[in-house]
């Protein structure tokens, strides 16, 4: 088998079609507490993350937003307090359906909810205001291909907008949360959620993302202008954002 045949799952790597497949087991399996462990291994971060991240996609009452890989809701339900029409899009049914009960439990009945591949969209040309992706990017098996889709998607004057982890620039952090990442998270995984081995994935899946100038390279090279990265901490986290014009 040639490398171009293989594609990376973690630190593996692994044929290319079995990777929808392996990470959907990962999120099979880690779905019904996908939320607490958010909230563990991030010391409940994620969450201010997700706000600022939000305040820089100002999505506006009128506005249609794609949200991509955003299963459990995290996202929407910010945007679409802010009047948005918002279409929540994951290719795991198992993390759409914890999406749709708190939706319920929260009286929200206004979102859509699609099972989509974000490489093959099934919504048509210029049929939204803005995409969002948030922590699901890294997981797909052809970045590339997403971007394209995202590009696809969006009406002119379009804007996208993605939050992911990268690798923190800060000096001694770096040390500090690499060994945290790759000795605790899993143990926290199993601790909590049952299974280690999935945390383990996704924490090997951030050392395999693009670095953060090169991701913005990405996204250019899919088309869009005035890309712009944003770190946090150091680059832990980073928001990246493009324009379709």
């Amino acid at each position: 088998m040639s490398d171009s045949d293989t594609v990376p799952f973690g630190y593996a790597d692994i044929p290319e079609d079995e990777k929808v497949a392996r990470v959907g087991a990962v999120f099979s399996s880690v779905a019904a507490k996908y939320d607490v462990m958010n909230d563990a291994m991030s010391g409940g971060m994620h969450r201010l993350w997700k706000d600022r991240f939000v305040r820089r996609v100002k999505p506006r009452a009128g506005e249609a937003v794609l949200d991509m890989a955003g299963g459990t809701g995290d996202i929407a339900f910010r945007m679409v307090a802010r009047g948005a029409s918002v279409t929540v899009a994951d290719i795991n049914q198992d993390m759409l359906d914890v999406g749709i009960e708190r939706a319920v439990a929260k009286g929200l009945d206004d979102l859509v909810w699609s099972c989509q591949n974000a490489e093959a969209l099934a919504f048509p040309d210029r049929f939204f205001d803005v995409y969002t992706i948030a922590f699901g990017i890294r997981n797909v098996t052809h970045i590339d291909r997403a971007l394209a889709e995202a590009y696809r998607v969006l009406r002119h004057g379009g804007r996208f907008f993605c939050l992911e982890f990268s690798t923190t620039e800060w000096p001694g952090f770096r040390e500090v949360y690499d060994a945290y990442s790759h000795h605790l998270v899993p143990k926290i995984g199993e601790a909590i959620a049952g299974d280690g081995d999935s945390y383990r994935y996704l924490v090997e899946s951030i050392r395999r993302f693009p670095k953060m100038r090169d991701f913005e390279a990405m996204i250019g090279a899919a088309g869009f202008v005035s890309t712009r990265v944003e770190p946090i901490m150091g680059g832990l986290v980073a928001i990246h954002s493009g324009w379709k014009i």
